[in-house]
């Protein structure tokens, strides 16, 4: 029986679907068809309860100005291929020739008005098992309307990283973007991503890494304060395949980031990591993680950093699941924030359901402020107030830095980070 819209909620839901190939048109109709059953989130959901979603549901996006900055592009000193979009529209002009050594680069708009392709085996399909055993509604609304997006197949090992730069010059755009990535067995992929995207944007990618497979991803959010996001990762891990995933988040009204994994091959790792740094009342940053073992000798790791200041507040929902034959599971989730004030709050929901007798699995979830003994020692020698908060900072997010498997990009991040934090003890 299909659960009763508010107004904003069905006129959204009411949006034409895109038209494509057979395989293409079901997978919408069908998405369609659960947000339909499950209607849109609200705060009364179980995983919406720390985060109104009225602004990521409303018919309308919301005015989000442009902000005007002088910074140099993010990973602009790196050797990548660039793949432009523009409030969430392809731009070839800014992009580089999609043709690459060791993957395979094609649109969304093209691959899905084909008959016959690869991608009709995964385009919804891991979304579509991540509605359970929690209904996704905002990742099937993607599924059902999104139009552009890149399809990629990852060959073997891709000669260079391939860069998503997602720019927003429409104050009122609204955007949906969804990727399917398929990492062939013994192939490796590095994704990296960033800019503010559009005024409201929607993302998807869903990945599939086969045996032996590697896929690192590294996502740079913002730093338009006005932009309104949510995104969602599907995951699906094959034996001694490899996959991980950081997000580093700046700015933002809200900003709401799901990553769902199936591990499904024994000795496969998952690894999904974020820091944020949020600023003032309008802030709210989410992170929601869903992991499940279903395969014996597996790894996965949950590190997520916030750090809240002026009333901005910080979301972890985090989940390992260890079904009854993943035996030699190792679990690790931590989530923490730094609360540079008293108005500031951090909400955490950390969770273990565990069926199997032989694992190592641990979670662990704290709020603080600055130590005010290591503020002290530092200030004893000679180090400013400022200077030695920000150290003290860097030091905070150090752990979710080090998931960054490459070293430059690593130290990269560190530099904005650092960047940020001079830029409002100015």
């Amino acid at each position: 029986m299909a659960v009763q819209m508010n107004k904003d909620q069905d006129g959204l839901a009411k949006r034409a679907l895109p038209k494509g190939a057979a395989w293409a048109d079901e997978a919408r109709l069908s998405a369609k068809a659960r947000v339909e059953v499950t209607g849109l989130p609200t705060k009364r959901d179980e995983y919406w309860r720390y985060t109104d979603p009225k602004l990521l549901t409303s018919t309308e996006a919301p005015y989000a100005a442009i902000l005007e900055t002088d910074e140099t592009p993010h990973f602009d000193q790196l050797d990548r291929l660039k793949v432009v979009f523009v409030d969430g529209v392809f731009d070839a002009a800014q992009s580089d020739d999609l043709s690459a050594q060791g993957v395979v680069i094609e649109r969304l708009s093209d691959v899905a008005a084909l008959d016959i392709h690869w991608a009709k085996d995964l385009y919804g399909t891991l979304e579509t098992a991540g509605q359970s055993p929690v209904a996704r509604p905002l990742a099937a609304l993607n599924t059902a309307y999104a139009n552009d997006g890149l399809v990629i197949h990852a060959t073997g090992n891709a000669a260079k990283p391939i860069h998503l730069i997602y720019l927003h010059q429409d104050e009122t755009s609204d955007a949906m973007l969804h990727h399917v990535i398929k990492v062939d067995p013994g192939a490796a992929l590095t994704i990296l991503e960033s800019g503010p995207a559009a005024a409201r944007f929607s993302k998807v990618i869903e990945v599939d890494v086969a045996q032996e497979g590697q896929f690192n991803h590294v996502q740079v959010q913002g730093r338009d304060h006005e932009r309104r996001a949510v995104t969602h990762c599907f995951a699906r891990i094959s034996r001694e395949s490899a996959f991980k995933s950081f997000t580093l988040t700046f700015n933002g009204v809200i900003t709401r980031n799901e990553c769902v994994i199936e591990i499904l091959g024994d000795d496969a790792s998952a690894h999904v990591a974020g820091a944020c740094v949020g600023d003032g009342r309008d802030f709210h940053h989410d992170d929601t993680v869903f992991i499940t073992h279903d395969a014996v000798n597996c790894e996965s790791r949950q590190v997520f950093k916030k750090v809240l200041r002026n009333g901005a507040t910080g979301v972890f929902q985090g989940k390992i699941l260890v079904k009854k034959d993943a035996q030699k599971t190792d679990g690790y989730q931590i989530s923490q924030s730094l609360l540079l004030d008293d108005d500031s709050q951090f909400l955490a929901k950390p969770e273990l359901e565990i069926y199997a007798d032989d694992v190592a699995c641990s979670h662990g979830s704290t709020s603080g402020a600055i130590d005010e003994t290591a503020l002290f020692y530092l200030r004893s020698r000679g180090v400013p107030h400022k200077e030695a908060s920000n150290l003290l900072t860097l030091a905070f997010l150090a752990e979710a830095l080090e998931e960054i498997a490459d070293s430059d990009i690593a130290q990269e991040l560190q530099d904005r980070l650092e960047g940020w934090l001079g830029r409002r003890n100015a």
